[in-house]
């Protein structure tokens, strides 16, 4: 049963909306349930912020009381204002950062066994990260600038004690970062791994694993389309989508990035792609509405090449890049919503796939905005990266464009099988009614040629011999033998016509045989034997009634002759193959004749019929004779 795409679109929007609240109530299931057994929720801790000049190595050891008392209780999670317009001015060789420390003591920590974690679910800075237990250095990301995953990577630290250490009571965290940019640190939790593990397991997996694994499967199904588009070149379609999968994947490759990454290029790919992505799906939309909107296609090809040259690293017109990507993230959220609003009302009342393809877009746009909200510190760092799905309502937009069309072009198929079907099974009704009426028009024909035939030769052959004995009866002075011999000769020519009737399977030998039982009593009579040396000859695929009549009556002929003036005792009959012709050998041991001289006079007509008849059939005829005797040849072709 095919599924209306009027009902694909609202499910699949359904689809989305529900896929992104059960990520949110597993989120809030996996981290904002009861607390695990013996583990504390740290929900305030002490704050400063001490003004620096560039980033450096954390010491080894960092005592709380010998920093400034200018500590500030606040309450977790954290999240900073930004200027975001501070942040992207705030260019230079060498940047002022500033070093913002919290202190979290330990009081209500419960007994456990086996060593304690250190869980949270984020912690957001542009700088390093350092973290002391009882004033020990015991984790650090030494990395310079932007820590590009460490937004979406909780915050996980076994802190493995020896027995004759001291017990844990107080956690130092040392957070570095721009000074025009801040800080977000969600609630942590402290308790044994075993009872943390399965929260941050949770929370990586959601937002770091799954988002992959959606991510990989677009890109093989977009790889699937680059090959379909390979051999269907003139449907770009299958090109786009292919765009799509390959930058949406550029676009989460932060989530296969297991450590911290400070590289500007990195930096430019996966800012870059967003808008690359946006573009594709423009173009996407304009197949479907098949509406050029030149304005938008220029501003927006603009925009994207525009974005891409001014954050290239090589040009270093933004020193650091991820100053002003909160801005560029606002906007493509400003380019996109233009993109969803001009190919929606383009595609609204033409094409329910770009409406689809419209409505998708929206959803990712609000997605998009949420993550703009997160990274700003607008929401909660214990929020969820919801943009993180957005490549699984692309991939449930496009593959439902395209499970709907494989359905479209399966039932295609099917109607064409099916008119196809019933075209041929009209077509054989006709061809089998034409082929009656060619059946009985041939088998009419063959009737009328065959009587045609028939009289012909009842006219020609025993018409004529009746004739000339009905004359030599009526002229009197006739001998009784002359006219039972014309009266045999008649017999003998009816014989001739209705054994020419007989299927033979264009046997020669049969056709020889047949004349041979005519024959052999008339030759009996005449004190003449007969040697039959006959081989087996090839088909010969002409031979049809009229021929093999030809035929008899040659080979009659020729016996004929030899009874009526050679005085022969003995005629031998064979039969060979010579040159690619079957031959007929008919010899006698009678008084030979003047074969020319026989030929020339008017009374060698019986010769003269055998030519004829030879040439009827494309057959040759010959005769050697001597005093010993004549040998007569029928050469016929295979």
């Amino acid at each position: 049963m095919r599924l209306p795409l009027a009902v694909a679109a609202p499910l699949l929007l359904a689809f989305s909306i529900a896929l992104l609240a059960g990520v949110a109530a597993l989120a809030f299931l996996g981290d904002g349930s009861g607390p695990p057994a013996a583990s504390l929720h740290l929900m305030a801790a002490d704050w400063q912020a001490v003004p620096g000049h560039g980033f450096s190595a954390a010491p080894a050891h960092q005592d709380s009381a010998a920093l400034p008392g200018a500590w500030q209780q606040v309450a977790l999670p954290l999240a900073m204002p930004i200027a975001l317009l501070g942040q992207a001015r705030a260019n230079g060789a060498v940047q002022a950062s500033t070093t913002t420390w919290l202190r979290l003591p330990l009081h209500g920590l419960g007994a456990h066994t086996g060593p304690l974690a250190l869980y949270g679910a984020r912690i957001k800075t542009d700088g390093t990260i350092a973290i002391y237990a009882n004033g020990r250095l015991v984790h650090q990301a030494q990395q310079q600038g932007p820590l590009w995953n460490s937004t979406r990577t909780p915050l996980w630290l076994v802190l493995e004690q020896n027995g004759d250490r001291a017990p844990l009571d107080e956690i130092l965290i040392r957070l570095e970062h721009t000074g025009n940019s801040q800080v977000a640190v969600a609630s942590l939790w402290l308790g044994p791994a075993a009872a943390l593990r399965p929260r941050h397991q949770a929370r990586q997996w959601l937002q770091q694993e799954l988002p992959a694994m959606l991510s990989a499967a677009f890109l093989a199904v977009g790889l699937f389309a680059l090959g379909v588009w390979c051999r269907r070149p003139y449907e770009p379609g299958y090109l786009l989508f292919f765009n799509l999968s390959a930058f949406a994947f550029l676009r989460g490759l932060h989530f296969y990035v297991g450590l911290p990454i400070a590289n500007d290029w990195f930096a430019w790919l996966t800012v870059n792609a967003l808008f690359w992505l946006v573009t594709t799906v423009h173009f996407f939309l304009r197949l479907l509405h098949q509406r050029p909107l030149r304005w938008l296609t220029r501003a927006l090809v603009a925009t994207t090449v525009l974005v891409a040259v001014m954050t290239l690293p090589a040009l270093a017109f933004w020193p650091n890049t991820p100053r002003v990507t909160p801005l560029i993230y606002a906007l493509a959220a400003l380019t996109g919503s233009a993109v969803c609003l001009a190919g929606g009302m383009a595609v609204w009342r033409q094409s329910r796939e770009g409406r689809l393809v419209a409505l998708g877009l929206g959803v990712v746009t609000l997605l998009g905005l949420s993550d703009w909200l997160l990274q700003n510190n607008f929401l909660s760092p214990e929020g969820w990266y919801l943009g993180a799905y957005a490549n699984a309502v692309c991939f449930g937009v496009f593959g439902t464009l395209m499970f709907h069309r494989y359905l479209d072009a399966i039932h295609a198929v099917e109607q064409a099988n099916l008119s196809l079907a019933q075209r041929l099974a009209a077509r054989e009704a006709e061809l089998e009614q034409s082929h009656r009426r060619l059946r009985e028009i041939a088998h009419r024909q063959t009737i009328s040629d065959e009587r045609t035939r028939l009289m012909q030769d009842m006219h020609d052959g025993l018409g004529s011999s009746l004739i000339s004995a009905i004359r030599c009866v009526e002229q009197g002075g006739v001998a009784e033998e002359r006219v039972a011999q014309i009266l045999r000769d008649c017999l003998d020519d009816l014989k001739l016509t209705i054994d020419s009737m007989e299927p033979l399977d264009a046997d020669l030998l049969q056709l020889l045989a047949t004349l041979r039982f005519r024959l052999e009593g008339r030759l009996e009579d005449a004190g003449i034997g007969l040697t039959w040396e006959v081989q087996a000859l090839p088909a010969l695929a002409w031979l049809d009634p009229g021929s093999a009549l030809h035929i008899l009556r040659i080979v009659q002929e020729s016996i004929a002759n030899i009874l009526r003036h050679t005085r022969a005792s003995t005629i031998r009959l064979s039969t060979a193959v010579v040159a690619g012709r079957a031959q007929v050998h008919i010899d006698d041991d009678g008084q030979g004749f003047d074969v020319a001289a026989a030929l020339a006079r008017a009374s060698g007509r019986g010769l003269g019929n055998q030519q004829r008849r030879a040439h009827a059939i494309a057959a040759t005829v010959h005769w050697h004779s001597g005093p010993a005797g004549t040998r007569f040849t029928l050469s016929l072709p295979l």
